[in-house]
């Protein structure tokens, strides 16, 4: 298992389009990867549960990646945060 910090840059936060594409980026990998804030931890590959996180623009997370492809996963989903999605 491993992780990295990072920080949401979402001006409006992970709302349904972001967090669609998020979900839908990290499907293929084999690896488990969760969201996890000081109050929740998600299932990353889940759009319900990414919104039912409430990640906000400024929000500290932690991606963890847990599997045979952890460090292209782990990679994959910060890359994705770090680059505002498209919203930047």
């Amino acid at each position: 298992m491993i992780s990295k910090v990072t920080t949401i840059v979402n001006p409006t936060g992970f709302h349904m389009r972001p967090a669609g594409f998020f979900a839908n980026a990290l499907a293929g990998y084999q690896s488990a990867i969760k969201l996890k804030t000081p109050a929740k931890e998600v299932n990353a590959k889940s759009l319900m549960h990414i919104i039912g996180a409430g990640l906000k623009c400024g929000m500290t997370v932690e991606v963890i990646a847990d599997g045979p492809d952890e460090a292209e996963a782990l990679a994959k989903a910060v890359e994705l945060i770090d680059s505002g999605l498209g919203e930047l």
